[in-house]
């Protein structure tokens, strides 16, 4: 079963899906590669609640191949997917940015160690981590 935490970033990976498609639907990229980019996508959103681990590196990959292959949307790529999955993810994030996620991360981190729930969504917002961190529920 997927915790809250994953729960959370598998919506933003659905929501980012669907501007994705969108993309694809309004002619905006090239039909045949952008097929198979979204076939390794589905892929992403199968494997991820099941080995989250393991899919960390797809992520990180596709999540970075988004910004570079289709910039016309890098903008609504979700932050909290930069941070969830690292790596060269992070390249896209500035220094300050990447310090009020640390401090986000260790508050999850405290809250999981005193056995207390942690609205992650709900804490970026008190932090007041930028509004495109996170979509609309």
């Amino acid at each position: 079963m997927a915790t809250p935490h994953l729960e959370y970033h598998l919506q933003l990976l659905h929501h980012l899906r669907t501007i994705l498609a969108a993309l694809g639907e309004a002619e905006q990229v090239p039909e045949e590669s952008h097929a198979l980019f979204l076939e390794r996508f589905d892929e992403l959103l199968v494997l991820l609640p099941q080995n989250p681990l393991e899919s960390q590196y797809l992520g990180q990959d596709l999540i970075c191949q988004v910004i570079q292959r289709y910039p016309q949307i890098a903008h609504l790529v979700p932050r909290d997917l930069l941070w969830f999955f690292a790596g060269d993810c992070l390249h896209f994030m500035p220094d300050e940015e990447l310090d009020l996620y640390q401090q986000l991360e260790e508050r999850r981190y405290e809250a999981q160690q005193k056995g207390e729930p942690f609205d992650w969504p709900l804490e970026s917002q008190r932090m007041h981590l930028p509004a495109q961190a996170h979509t609309p529920h």
